[in-house]
């Protein structure tokens, strides 16, 4: 991705290009505007990565001929019916195909992903003997590229990367087969991380400035030596571990989602518009200089931020009305930055 911005605080910093950064596009709101705004408005933003949870024909019809990066995803609700390698065949020959730009666009190599938000056991054997159009070649599909996500299921682990266990016991039985399958497509582990919630689930043990990225003694893991100056950092690399203790060491991790939010119940600490312009300040920062983890320092970690939009109809605490970095309108929540939009 091609961002330009500039994030002010105590000083001003000119962002050139930073390639691993993307947006989540959520629309569980009746307010957003159309697909085609959405568009204008993450061309102003220099943003050319987006993620969106379903797969809403007008977003895709908008975003068709573009230079977004789309990941969509199959809905929960279908992950049955699309066991069936037919059906869901059918399923990206009406949901996918028609919306891949024609041979001769500029376009027509950008990528655009399938995204599981959930494993289906159905469809690991068939995937795993590439048997599944969900799985299947670019030239199947009549696209140049594409890719297939599986997001695993994870809860918030330790502060020790190299013992955690990100992944419940519930959870387990399908991640080692699904990390197979990704491994075989060459694909990435999508993960969500939101050091808010470790916050708010410890005030008393997590340092804020430890969850958000500002200066802080850190902490050290003991079996590896690694220093973390960031939860987020950790949270990713504890993963990994896990991964690797599955056999999958070698598996790329990418963020799916992580944020902050702006404004909470309460009873939901650290949910504040200062506290979410650091921490995606800061978090732009370290996509600038296109940092990776600890244990991995020399592959690119790629984030997906939550979210481009305030939703004003997602349901729960307050909090989760209010990760957006725009409101619907079009304006700034609080400003980190963003140059198109200043």
């Amino acid at each position: 991705m091609r961002l330009t911005l500039q994030y002010e605080r105590k000083m001003k910093f000119h962002w050139q290009e930073v390639e691993s950064l993307g947006i989540n596009y959520g629309q569980v709101a009746n307010n957003l505007p159309p697909p085609n705004r959405v568009l204008d408005l993450l061309h102003a933003l220099r943003l050319t990565k987006a993620r969106i949870y379903d797969t809403n024909p007008q977003v895709l019809t908008a975003f068709a001929n573009s230079n977004i990066e789309i990941i969509v995803t199959v809905e929960n609700e279908m992950l049955a019916t699309l066991t069936d390698p037919s059906q869901a065949l059918q399923w990206v020959s009406t949901h996918i195909k028609p919306y891949f730009p024609p041979p001769t666009s500029p376009n027509r190599g950008r990528k655009r992903g399938f995204h599981r938000r959930r494993h289906h056991a159905g469809l690991i054997p068939r995937a795993r003997h590439g048997q599944h159009p969900l799985g299947s070649s670019p030239a199947r599909l009549g696209s140049a590229d594409h890719g297939l996500h599986a997001e695993f299921a994870s809860r918030s682990p330790g502060l020790v990367p190299a013992v955690s266990r990100p992944f419940s016991s519930r959870a387990e039985p399908n991640n080692a087969p699904a990390a197979s399958i990704l491994g075989g497509y060459e694909s990435p582990l999508l993960d969500q991380r939101v050091p808010v919630f470790r916050v708010q689930g410890r005030p008393n043990n997590i340092s804020l400035d430890y969850a958000l990225f500002d200066p802080n003694p850190g902490v050290v893991d003991p079996y590896t030596n690694l220093h973390y100056d960031n939860m987020m950092y950790a949270q990713v690399d504890a993963v990994i571990f896990a991964m690797a203790r599955m056999g999958y060491g070698g598996l790329e991790v990418r963020v799916s989602e992580t944020g902050w939010p702006s404004q909470g119940d309460p009873n939901e600490t650290g949910a504040t518009v200062d506290n979410a312009a650091i921490y995606n300040g800061n978090l732009l920062r370290r996509q600038m200089r296109n940092e990776g983890t600890p244990l991995r320092p020399g592959m690119r970690l790629e984030v997906y931020l939550f979210a481009l939009f305030n939703e004003d109809m997602k349901p729960g605490p307050t909090s989760e009305r209010n990760y957006g970095l725009l409101q619907p309108d079009g304006t700034m929540v609080y400003n980190v930055g963003l140059s198109g939009l200043n």
